[in-house]
């Protein structure tokens, strides 16, 4: 039976993610979101309170914890901003390839530094025609000796301009194979930063891959395995992406519910209005039905079952509901909810990501109707 009743080490957890939110990515967000610049002085506390990498195994120097664990402390910390949060996040996209499919040489080579410095990996497979289609890609490996050369170019890559390597897609003739590339490899080019509609604080970039030598030491698994690590590394991160979503959707409801408490308007608080309390009523309730999806996600992974259709349901209905949220938020606001004066247009340009980035939402519903289409009947 699935039981979400936080235990005590949950308890301190989301405790401390909850206090290092307040201290330092609350105070911080909308200079962040202003500046564009990466959060590198929160991400390197994050680190030393031992918030990054918690997927890594102890045997490669990790502490780690559940899916579980990391979307409740995920949810936190976006609450604060989640573009900060998702600098602090986005290693575990690129580490889990290589947690899944690597060997002990690899792990020791890439993932056991990740915990003993401040170091990023970013997930490098989008491509300008490949986004949620990931069997579109067009990066090419040619094998050559012992080497494999790469090119191609891979489009809104986060952490790409800051990463320490990278785990990127490339076809080897007609076949996806994964790889780890050092990102100090003669031959790969950094873009400037995307300048993106939200999560300012996130490092986007695209990478050029132009005759980019990698050993055959650094491929994962072997050739034509890449799409299945792709893909398998989506029911592991869709969770916590859902609960990036789940994050802003709090953070609206906080606002909202702070604001509609402490105006007054026909001689009466705003949230006695009928119209604006309801709204506050479906916000709660569509947040509480968000974390049951992203919860149960999380949960099958970290008990080893299948859990890709509960990860889509997830990640699409998280998303919708941040999106909701962060505009009701805007609209019980009035015409504060309209300028930058309170966070709620932050919290819309922030929340549209999570409808697109690691399959849009089109893309969930493929997978749950795939699943669907699979079963005699619900049960």
């Amino acid at each position: 039976m699935m039981d979400f009743s936080p235990s005590p080490e949950q308890t301190e957890l989301v405790e401390r993610a909850r206090a290092f939110t307040k201290e330092f990515i609350g105070p911080n967000s909308m200079r962040y979101d202003r500046s564009g610049e990466f959060p590198r002085d929160i991400c390197r506390e994050a680190f030393n309170q031992g918030f990054m990498n918690p997927h890594v195994p102890a045997e490669y120097g990790g502490s780690p914890h559940s899916v579980l664990d990391h979307c409740m402390v995920l949810e936190e910390m976006a609450t604060g901003c989640s573009g900060i949060a998702t600098a602090i996040d986005a290693n575990g996209l690129s580490q889990y390839p290589v947690i899944l499919a690597g060997n002990d040489d690899q792990k020791r080579r890439f993932l056991a530094p990740m915990t003993e410095q401040l170091m990023f990996s970013a997930y490098a497979v989008t491509e300008p025609e490949a986004g949620s289609d990931v069997s579109r890609v067009k990066t090419s490996a040619t094998k050559i000796g012992n080497d494999y050369v790469l090119n191609g170019i891979k489009w809104w890559i986060t952490n790409g301009s800051v990463a320490s390597w990278y785990f990127v897609l490339a076809r080897v003739d007609d076949k996806p194979t994964g790889f780890i590339v050092p990102a100090d490899t003669p031959g790969i080019i950094r873009g400037p930063k995307e300048i993106n509609l939200g999560q300012h604080a996130s490092n986007t970039v695209r990478v050029t891959f132009e005759d980019v030598k990698v050993s055959e030491k650094d491929r994962l698994g072997d050739e034509g395995d890449g799409f299945q690590i792709a893909m398998k590394t989506f029911d592991h991160t869709r969770p916590g992406v859902a609960a990036g979503a789940n994050g802003i959707a709090k953070a609206a409801l906080n606002i909202a519910l702070s604001y509609a408490k402490r105006r007054r308007t026909f001689d009466k608080k705003l949230i006695s209005n009928q119209g604006i309390s309801f709204k506050l009523a479906e916000m709660m309730t569509r947040l509480d039905a968000a974390r049951y999806l992203t919860y149960t996600a999380a949960w099958l992974f970290d008990q080893g079952q299948e859990n890709a259709r509960e990860a889509a349901e997830a990640k699409w209905f998280a998303a919708d509901v941040a999106m909701n949220a962060a505009i009701e938020c805007s609209q019980v606001l009035g015409g504060y909810g309209f300028t930058t004066e309170m966070p709620a247009e932050k919290l819309i340009r922030d929340a549209k990501i999570y409808q697109i980035y690691e399959g849009a939402t089109e893309i969930q519903k493929m997978i749950i109707v795939a699943k669907l289409m699979r079963m005699r009947e619900v049960h």
